[in-house]
């Protein structure tokens, strides 16, 4: 009986032997196939090390069972060095998992997200970690294909410092999945990435950030959104949208993204001790939006901001009686307290949406009537370097909201008798580029302090106020800089923001088209292309896939660029990410060609184009934008445009989804001659009532024998753009009924135009747009 048991219990200490040894410590797998195998056999504790190179079209699925501390890790062998190429995805389920150091790149995902943090509806990942990762440029073929980069279910997850940029396809970049009892309440944290530019989408669905959706709006959420930084994220008017309670958001720099942080849907948020920065240059850069209840909006410091309305530096919207989910509650019960805006335009707007005036086109349940009710602003500052007319602006009455105790400096400019703003002298002083604190003492005008606002425990920098309190987000004096600008903060350690990517611009003398033809493919994007001969004659289009400028050789010159290519095929092809500057060249074709066009289809990203003191004749289509296809802008500039059956298209978007073909549409100085039809054709369907693009700006140029076969009978159709100038033209002898039909209620003006023979130009003021919800 001895003997038996000294058996058994040797056995089981070798059992217990191999068991160990079987723990896979940092084994490195170098395929697909190998990581599957590992990935079936992890256990607490167990490292998976996927060896650099590149991996191409793979399906990666890591569930596994962690503990607390012994979580399962999957890693780079070198962080960066491993790059997820291709048809590729990662999908996580289980407990305690870590995911560090990938490199998703020149790739698209095949399935609904890049990373998925869920197998499936049963397998959901809960305490997992993506951190140290990069996911740049990994869009579907084209834009209307949706899919999100980061899928966050489940619970107590986090995804932070990760650089993630380029995402030019719909769909938010992340999305926070609330769905089912196992995603809500979840906690999850977005922490310390950098969040690099994400380009205009033309429409809606393009947020950096998404927590929740209409339907699972009223859940709890307790998501933290907290030390990120926000670079030309411009994807749409929302760079985060908030839509479900009790999310955070702490202490992120806004970086001249055209969109604002907005409490979409859901209720309770916090938003506090956040920098926005705007640009002198855009008029798109927003703060904060705000709708719904409970919300406390604190230490938050904004500078140079431009945008209105909807991208108002703080806009408090109006609300629709008894709205239903998808649409806008009203608010109530919201705190906006020690704030700071500086040199912003009209940064206080209240009442935003109000539609009242649109009844005539709109159902009642669009009507967005009610206005902010118990509403505290207290205890803010606004200092502006020139005075602002219009520092507050009521969309509606303000009978709702409480002012109580801001200070501003208005240079001396009145104010509207608001009581509350009390208008007094002091002055500012810079800490660092685009952060200015008070430099003095600031005036003593009272303090409000209102219920729980002793809970307003630190200021911006998170300094105590405790011994000292003052208005605005700074308490105290100078400050040691925060570096704001530091990148290195933010994504990980190994990728280096800002990367000089610019090769030297080199100029390429071209002679003969095959020089031509030659050199568009060899240069590098920024190069220079610079003509030589008096003519080309181009037999094939140019396919343009980076940034080019083709140019005269001298100015003293003249080029001609003859093209006889098939018919319907462009002189030249506008391919995702294809930049094209074409200056002092006379294009021609032979009535059947396009001079340019984006390509039918796969257009994964967006293109620009720029025609400067050229002339364009004798096309089908001067510019064919397909479905799907976007350019952030289109600008002809002195140039002639002459002889062509169509002009300027950018109208394929006709789902009426809110949808454009192109951001930006500039014309100045130009003369258009005999375009038989779409003169200017430029359109967005849809109610989408916080879209604000497009922008079409016509100049100082003149329209003569245009629009014979215009159908509709208008010369320059905008119809739903929403932003539109035209002023300083002449018409003369265009065969049509109106010039233009402007939208009044949106931001279309005229003025200074001379018309001769060439029918109205008329305003009105609410066009009928199908609902798109």
């Amino acid at each position: 009986m001895m003997k038996y048991r000294l058996f058994l219990l040797s056995g089981l200490l070798l059992f217990i032997s191999c068991g160990e040894n079987t723990v896979q410590k940092g084994v490195t797998v170098n395929d697909i196939e190998e990581l599957n195998v590992a990935l079936a056999n992890v256990s607490p504790g167990d490292e998976i090390v996927m060896a650099n190179g590149e991996w191409n079209d793979v399906k990666i699925r890591f569930v596994g069972y962690g503990k607390e501390k012994q979580p399962i890790t999957l890693r780079a062998e070198t962080a960066g060095e491993v790059l997820i190429k291709g048809k590729s995805d990662l999908k996580l389920g289980g407990e305690y998992l870590v995911v560090d150091g990938l490199h998703f790149t020149e790739g698209s995902s095949p399935s609904r997200a890049v990373i998925e943090f869920a197998i499936n509806k049963d397998t959901l990942a809960n305490h997992t970690r993506v951190t140290n990762c990069v996911i740049e440029d990994f869009n579907k073929d084209q834009r209307n294909q949706s899919d999100l980069w980061v899928l966050l279910k489940g619970r107590h997850n986090e995804v932070d410092h990760c650089y993630i940029a380029g995402k030019s396809n719909r769909g938010p970049t992340i999305r926070v999945d609330l769905e089912g009892n196992k995603s809500i309440k979840n906690y999850h944290k977005i922490t310390n990435n950098y969040f690099g530019p994400r380009p205009p989408k033309g429409g809606p669905s393009a947020e950096t950030i998404q927590i929740g959706n209409s339907f699972t709006s009223m859940a709890p959420s307790y998501t933290l959104v907290q030390n990120n930084f926000f670079d030309r994220c411009n994807g749409e008017v929302e760079i985060i949208s908030s839509k479900t309670n009790f999310n955070e958001f702490r202490n992120n720099v806004f970086y001249k993204s055209e969109g604002s942080l907005v409490t979409r849907h859901g209720n309770y948020c916090i938003v506090d001790g956040n920098y926005f920065i705007g640009d002198d240059n855009s008029e798109q850069i927003g703060g904060i939006r705000l709708i719904g209840t409970g919300h406390w909006v604190t230490n938050n410091y904004f500078y140079n901001l431009k945008g209105q309305v909807f991208r108002s530096p703080l806009a408090v919207m109006n609300g629709i009686p008894k709205s239903p989910l998808n649409r806008y509650i009203q608010v109530t019960d919201v705190v906006v307290a020690h704030n700071s805006w500086i040199n912003c335009t009209s940064p206080l707007q209240f009442g935003v949406g109000s539609n009242v005036d649109q009844k005539d086109v709109l159902p009642a349940s669009e009507i967005r009537s009610e206005r902010p009710i118990r509403t505290i602003v207290a205890n803010n500052l606004i200092y502006n370097e020139k005075g602002d007319m219009l520092p507050i602006v009521a969309h509606d009455s303000l009978d709702g909201i409480d002012f109580k105790s801001n200070l501003i400096n208005n240079q001396g400019v009145a104010l509207n008798p608001y009581s509350g703003f009390k208008q007094e002298e002091f002055s500012l002083s810079e800490v660092e580029e685009n952060l200015l604190i008070p430099s003095t003492e600031l005036p003593n005008i009272g303090f409000y302090n209102g219920f729980e606002f002793d809970q307003i425990k630190e200021d911006l920098f998170g300094r105590s106020r405790a011994d000292k309190n003052v208005v605005g987000a700074i308490a105290g004096g100078p400050a040691n800089s925060p570096n704001l600008m530091d990148v290195s903060k933010y994504g990980p350690g190994w990728y280096t923001i800002n990367e000089a990517n610019e090769n030297e611009v080199k100029t390429h003398s071209v002679a003969s088209v095959v020089e031509l033809v030659t050199a568009v493919e060899a240069a590098n994007s920024g190069d220079i292309i610079a003509l030589t001969a008096d003519q080309y004659e181009l037999k094939n289009s140019l396919k343009i896939s980076k940034k080019l400028t083709i140019r005269l050789a001298s100015a003293n010159e003249k080029a001609i660029i003859m093209y006889s290519g098939e018919a319907k095929t462009p002189a030249f092809e506008m391919n995702p990410k294809g930049e094209l500057t074409l200056e002092g060249v006379s294009l021609k074709g032979q009535k059947s060609q396009y001079a340019f066009a984006s390509l039918q289809s796969n257009m994964s990203s967006h293109y620009n184009l720029t025609v400067i003191d050229s002339e364009i004749a004798d096309f089908d289509y001067v510019l064919k934008g397909y479905k799907y296809s976007f350019s952030e802008y289109v600008k002809f500039k002195s140039t002639l445009i002459q002889n062509c059956l169509n002009g300027i298209e950018l109208a394929a978007e006709d789902d009426d989804r809110g949808d454009y073909n192109a951001e930006n549409v500039f014309i100045d100085n130009c003369r258009f001659l005999g375009i038989a039809e779409n003169t200017i054709n430029y359109y967005r369907g849809g109610y989408d009532e916080s879209t604000v693009g497009g922008n079409l700006v016509v100049t100082n140029s003149s329209f003569a024998n245009c629009g014979a076969k215009e159908e509709n009978g208008i010369l320059i159709n905008t119809y739903g753009i929403i932003n539109v100038i035209i002023a300083g033209n002449k018409f003369e002898n265009n065969r049509v009924k109106m010039v233009a039909r402007l939208w009044g209620a949106k931001n279309n003006s005229h003025a200074d135009n001379e018309l001769k023979n060439s029918g109205e130009l008329i305003v009105q003021e609410n066009l009928p747009l199908k609902l798109m919800y």
